[in-house]
């Protein structure tokens, strides 16, 4: 099985069998489309749900807004022979993992019911909120979805001893 992965500002659009697509959240969401009957998928992973009103946003960073990057998923789905009314989503991230940063996570998953629901397009699954940062796998021709929370911490390890360099020798230190 061939691997795609995909960081903030990107997406994955799929029309082959036997290819995962994959990225890991926090505050983020990501949207799994597709097409039960074109066989065809796609994954965006968006940073916020869009700019604020004077908020100047160039070209470039526009994909890294939902109201962007769905945009940029559903057209290209569409230009690979899906239709938009048969659209079927996942819905992933939307964390409030960082207590400083406010309710991000949250905004951005109410962005995404808001935008699905704008668009009529079924939320088939949605796995948003909560505290975890999340790993999201999709198979795009078969519409099928796994999610996995990421523990909250990493587990305490025993240190381990670095190896220190000789004593001596012609190195001479300033």
């Amino acid at each position: 099985m061939r691997r795609v992965s995909i960081v903030q500002g990107e997406n994955a659009i799929v029309t082959e069998p036997d290819v995962m697509v994959s990225t890991l959240l926090g505050s983020c969401v990501a949207a799994c489309l597709y097409d039960p009957v074109a066989k065809v998928g796609g994954m965006n992973h968006f940073l916020l749900g869009e700019p604020s009103a004077d908020h100047r946003v160039s070209a470039g960073d526009m994909q890294r807004y939902g109201v962007h990057a769905m945009e940029l998923l559903i057209n290209g789905l569409m230009a690979k022979g899906a239709m938009r009314t048969r659209l079927r989503a996942h819905l992933y991230g939307g964390a409030n993992i960082v207590s400083g940063l406010g309710s991000i996570g949250s905004s951005n998953a109410a962005f995404a019911h808001r935008f699905m629901a704008d668009e009529g397009i079924e939320v088939a699954h949605a796995d948003l909120g909560g505290t975890s940062a999340r790993k999201v796998e999709f198979l795009p021709h078969e519409g099928k979805s796994r999610c996995t929370k990421v523990a909250d911490r990493v587990p305490d390890r025993p240190p381990v001893p670095i190896a220190l360099p000789p004593v001596g020798g012609d190195l001479e230190l300033f």
